[in-house]
């Protein structure tokens, strides 16, 4: 397996930026290596629809500029549709649990989640920031806005809602545990 295609696979996997020493220490590289690994990664990108996208300290995977007016396309009609069980199941879970990670929003929902994150971010129902954890997920003022309330705790039921989301977890947990 080489590097650059671990990289990738890494990227994709993560689907937003990365820090360089983070991506180096999880592939057990060295800072050169990782250099010359993006550098591979980039060239064999370079003629495909997606591209490598480097700052100084991050990297992250992008679609190729030339496919933006499809992309917009197909963002425009997202925005035209319902945003269905899934969407509105995952907006609750940011809303009562934020700020929370896909990995957590991916295991109380039993599935991965990143499709329907985007789609909510697009219509800015959430945003991604960069909390204590990597890629944390959060309401938007816009929407706490439109529900009319100034804070998670005016959710309805958030009390009982909190609960049974701790119950869920630990259930989860101790099923793990016994396994």
């Amino acid at each position: 397996m080489s590097l650059d295609k671990s990289i990738e696979a890494v990227l994709f996997y993560k689907a937003g930026p990365m820090k360089r020493p983070v991506l180096a220490k999880l592939l057990g590289i060295d800072e050169n290596s990782l250099d010359q690994a993006l550098a591979a990664l980039a060239e064999r990108l370079r003629q495909g629809a997606t591209t490598l996208v480097s700052t100084e300290d991050e990297v992250t995977l992008a679609v190729a500029s030339k496919y933006d007016g499809l992309i917009e396309d197909i963002r425009k009609d997202e925005l035209r549709r319902d945003i269905g069980k899934a969407g509105a199941e995952t907006l609750a879970i940011v809303l009562y649990r934020s700020p929370v990670t896909r990995a957590e929003i991916d295991r109380v929902r039993g599935v991965n989640s990143s499709y329907i994150l985007r789609a909510l971010e697009t219509r800015g129902l959430v945003e991604r920031r960069q909390g204590k954890r990597q890629g944390e997920y959060v309401p938007t003022t816009e929407l706490m806005r439109h529900l009319g309330i100034a804070e998670k705790t005016e959710m309805p039921e958030y009390a009982n809602v909190m609960n049974a989301l701790e119950a869920f977890e630990r259930s989860v947990k101790d099923e793990a545990t016994n396994s």
